[in-house]
């Protein structure tokens, strides 16, 4: 018998009404985070998740052609609130809030192996790597540029900066370390890329 995600509740059998899509998915995106986040993406299935969430798998697969792109679908709405960039005025302040809360999920919880796993799947699997873009990278991307923009518009970054190369200085770092462990991914370490990005690497011009 497939075991259940801890907490997580076979629902009933519901009758024939038709429920609103957007309540529907909610079910369904609850019963893959709760999967994905204590047991990884090896154990969800299609049927495993038409079970605990009470839709059939003929809406799942309408909705989600591939097991990758149901998994990564759950885990951005999982994740989606944690990974919120804020906006305080301060871009120094919110890079590195935002660096940080990515940082420990992606190393203090199941969903950076999930993650990880999402990668190495979407090379072989076209619909998980659309998704991918499209949900969440994209996604990522867009929300860090949106801020980046407006510490720019106020004079915290320089007009002639490419706001989406810092997001692959800055994320990409951290992508790195994930996938190719040579090194943690810190706290200091994170401290360390805002300040490298925001202050220059050059040395300071002497002062006569």
């Amino acid at each position: 018998m497939t075991k259940q995600a801890e907490g997580t509740e076979e629902r009933p059998a519901r009758g024939r009404g038709r429920r609103p899509a957007d309540e529907v998915r909610a079910d369904v995106f609850r019963v893959v985070g709760e999967i994905l986040l204590e047991q990884g993406i090896s154990d969800l299935t299609f049927e495993r998740v038409a079970r605990l969430s009470g839709v059939s798998k003929t809406t799942l697969y309408k909705w989600w052609p591939s097991k990758g792109a149901l998994a990564l679908d759950g885990y951005f709405h999982a994740v989606e609130e944690t990974l919120a960039f804020e906006d305080t005025g301060d871009i120094r302040a919110d890079l590195t809030s935002q660096l940080r809360a990515f940082a420990r999920i992606m190393t203090r919880t199941p969903a950076g192996r999930v993650v990880t796993e999402l990668i190495g799947q979407s090379q072989t699997d076209e619909d998980l790597a659309t998704a991918f873009r499209s949900l969440y990278s994209s996604e990522r991307r867009r929300l860090a540029g949106e801020r980046l923009l407006r510490a720019r518009e106020q004079g915290q970054i320089r007009a002639d900066v490419d706001v989406q190369v810092l997001v692959d200085q800055l994320w990409g770092a951290v992508y790195h370390r994930l996938l190719i462990p040579d090194e943690p991914v810190t706290e200091d370490f994170v401290v360390a890329l805002v300040s490298n990005v925001l202050d220059g690497i050059a040395p300071s011009p002497r002062t006569t």
